[in-house]
């Protein structure tokens, strides 16, 4: 499949369920990052993980075997940052979250603090603190305003589904009666900061994920074309179920040509 048309065309890729499921790489994903990364093809790779650093999803990635080069991942962390720095520059957030979020949050120049803070940002973390989330509601009813970076409600670890950002923003919102403002997808400001960061337009991109209420409603609404691949959460026998349809339908990443 072609997905040339005037001039390269980037690649914003999902990666779980497109280049990885769980800790092992999907056939012929490691080929295809290969080929962008050889033909000098613009891409990123995407996710709502907001947990991790560029280097360290690096390494994670690495130990499966897929090289990526740490300035090819971008992740919710790094687009709420871009949102806030865009918003209020310097400010002061009460971040909640592990390094990825904090690493972030400190490369755009912002003060984390639990004193009176502009934002209460909620990230993920495989230890929630009962203490910072009563802390965290609040400075949410004092005044701060509820940014969450991702509204994934559940995620997987080593013993099963737990708890995400999502879950942890709906026990929030419950107490406050403030909604967050999520950035990870399925909003279409994560699309637009991805591409802000590759310093691309929507016109010359494509969004390629496995799940059609996020990667492809996100694409969507961006103005990009979109890829749907069957290696992930939605099946071709789902796509019907919705209003709205990928550009594309291919079994893999695999299929991809590039020009």
């Amino acid at each position: 499949m072609n997905v040339k048309k005037n001039g390269k065309k980037c690649f914003l890729l999902d990666m779980d369920g497109v280049l990885v499921r769980g800790q092992t790489i999907i056939p012929g994903a490691r080929e295809f990052v290969e080929k962008l990364v050889e033909t000098e093809t613009p891409f990123l790779i995407l996710t709502n993980n907001p947990m991790y650093t560029p280097r360290d999803l690096k390494h994670r990635l690495g130990a499966m075997g897929l090289s990526v080069p740490d300035n090819r991942l971008y992740t919710s962390a790094m687009a709420t940052a871009r949102f806030l720095a865009s918003q209020r520059p310097k400010g002061t957030a009460y971040a909640i979250g592990e390094s990825g979020l904090t690493s972030a949050l400190h490369d755009i120049g912002y003060v984390l603090t639990s004193i009176n803070p502009d934002y209460v940002v909620l990230g993920e973390t495989n230890t929630y603190n009962f203490e910072n989330i009563s802390h965290a509601i609040r400075l949410i009813m004092n005044g701060a305003r509820f940014i969450a970076t991702n509204p994934d409600t559940s995620g997987p670890s080593e013993k099963g589904i737990t708890p995400a950002c999502g879950a942890m923003a709906a026990l929030i919102e419950a107490v406050t009666g403030v909604k967050p403002y999520f950035i990870g997808k399925p909003n279409p400001l994560m699309m637009r900061s991805a591409l802000n960061f590759l310093g691309v337009h929507s016109e010359d991109a494509v969004m390629v994920g496995d799940r059609m209420d996020t990667d492809v409603v996100a694409g969507i609404e961006a103005g990009m074309e979109t890829i749907l691949v069957l290696t992930g959460v939605t099946s071709e026998a789902d796509i019907n179920k919705f209003p709205y349809s990928p550009t594309r339908v291919l079994s893999s990443v695999a299929d991809i040509v590039l020009d």
